[in-house]
C-alpha cells in the first residue's frame, strides 16, 4: 500500500500533469509537511485504507478550498488564485497551515468523503461514444448512469460543443471544447425516453451546500473548469435529473429487471469503477450481460464507459483511460475501444474511425 506522503507527491505530479500548478504545488508542501511529522501528518496518521486509491490528497485540497468558497476562512481564502491576480504559495501555505491546525475536526470530517468532482467535460468524451453509438443502435436512448454524483453528465445533450457539425437545435451550456485527434462521429440528434441515475452518496446539485463542495474539488486555478460546472448547474435547474441513492449493482439489477425496452439501453459510467469493490464490479457486469443475453434488434443494450484501461481488465500498470463500447444486439456482446482520453476530457484520441 501507498504511503501518504508517496501518494501525496504522485498527486502532485498528476495536477501539474493536468494543467494545475497550484494544486501541485499544495500537494508538495502536503507532502513535506507530513514528512515532518506536522499537522497534516496528524490528521492523515492511521490512515486505513490505500491513501492512493481513495484520492486522500483530492479530499484535502477539497477541504481547503470548500473552506474558501464557504467562506470559513478570510486568511486563507485572501492568498488563494483569482482571475485578476497571481498567487504566493508560501501565503498560501501558511494561511492553510493555521486553518488545518484551528479547524481539525472540521477537516476530519470533510476528509471522510471521498471526492465527487461529476466533471462535466468528460461529456466531451462520453458524446462521441454515444453519437457512434446512435449510427448503428435503434433510438429512442434509454440513459442508466452508474455513479452519477450531481448527475450532471446525464444532460450531455443538452451541452454545447465544438467538435465537427456539434450544432444542437437545443443547446444550452455549458461549453465542452474537447479536442480531438482522429475523425470522431458527427453530431446527430438523439431522441432519449428516459434518463435515470444512481449513486451510493448522490449530491443535489440545486443545494447550495452540496453545489460549493462539487465546487470545492475544482482546482483553483482551472477557471474554465468552474465556469463549465457552474453553467452545468444552471441547466440542472431546468432539467434536473433525479440521483437515486444506490449502490450501483443493486440499482441496476432493478433498472434491468423489466427487460429491456424498444431502441436501446445504454448504461454508462465515467471515472466511476474503480471505487466499488470488485465484488461489486463482478455483480454489475454480471447484471449487464444477462440483461445483453435478451437484447435483439429492436432492443439493445450497450455498456458505453470511460475508465482506467487497468479497471477495464487491461495491465495493472497501465496509466491509460479508455472509452470502451460494448453492445448487444442479439448474440454475444461485441466490444470496441472507441478512443483514449485524459481524466478531464481535455483530449480525446479517437480510435474507431469514421462513421
Amino acid at each position: 500500500m501507498m504511503s501518504v506522503v508517496e501518494h501525496l507527491r504522485l498527486q502532485g505530479a498528476w495536477c501539474e500533469r493536468l494543467g494545475s500548478q497550484f494544486t501541485a504545488q499544495l500537494m508538495e508542501r502536503a507532502a513535506d509537511d507530513c514528512e515532518a511529522g506536522g499537522v497534516v501528518e496528524t490528521l492523515t496518521r492511521g490512515w486505513p485504507t490505500d491513501p492512493h486509491v481513495d484520492a486522500l490528497g483530492l479530499r484535502l485540497a477539497g477541504a481547503l478550498h470548500a473552506s474558501v468558497l464557504l467562506g470559513l476562512e478570510d486568511r486563507l481564502a485572501a492568498t488563494y488564485p483569482k482571475r485578476e491576480r497571481a498567487y504566493d504559495i508560501d501565503r498560501v501555505w501558511r494561511a492553510a497551515l493555521a486553518f488545518l491546525a484551528e479547524r481539525e475536526a472540521w477537516v476530519r470530517e470533510f476528509l471522510r468523503s471521498p471526492p465527487q468532482t461529476n466533471e462535466v467535460g468528460r461529456s466531451g468524451v462520453l458524446a462521441p461514444g454515444f453519437l457512434w453509438l446512435a449510427a448503428r443502435a435503434p433510438r429512442p436512448f434509454r440513459m442508466l448512469e452508474l455513479g452519477a454524483s450531481a448527475g450532471l453528465n446525464s444532460n450531455w445533450d443538452r451541452f454545447r460543443y465544438t467538435f465537427r457539425d456539434s450544432q444542437q437545435a437545443d443547446a444550452v451550456g455549458p461549453l465542452i471544447a474537447t479536442e480531438i485527434d482522429g475523425d470522431a462521429p458527427v453530431w446527430r440528434d438523439i431522441r432519449i425516453a428516459e434518463r435515470r441515475a444512481c449513486d451510493r452518496a448522490p449530491i443535489d446539485p440545486l443545494d447550495e451546500g452540496a453545489a460549493a463542495r462539487l465546487r470545492a474539488y475544482i482546482w483553483p486555478d482551472q477557471f474554465d473548469r468552474m465556469d463549465r460546472l457552474n453553467a452545468a448547474i444552471e441547466v440542472a435547474r431546468s432539467a434536473p435529473v433525479r440521483v437515486e441513492q444506490a449502490q450501483a449493482d443493486e440499482w441496476l439489477a432493478q433498472q434491468l429487471a423489466g427487460g429491456l425496452t424498444a431502441g436501446t439501453t445504454v448504461i454508462f459510467h465515467s471515472i466511476f469503477l474503480q471505487y466499488p469493490s470488485r465484488e461489486e464490479q463482478v455483480r454489475i457486469a454480471e447484471a449487464i450481460e444477462a440483461a445483453g443475453s435478451a437484447a435483439d434488434a429492436e432492443h439493445q443494450l450497450a455498456w458505453v464507459c470511460f475508465e482506467p484501461e487497468a479497471v477495464l481488465g487491461g495491465p495493472a500498470d497501465s496509466t491509460r483511460i479508455l472509452l470502451r463500447a460494448r453492445v448487444w444486439s442479439g448474440g454475444p456482446g461485441v466490444s470496441t475501444v472507441l478512443g483514449e482520453a485524459d481524466p478531464h476530457g481535455k483530449r480525446l484520441r479517437w480510435l474507431a474511425g469514421r462513421d
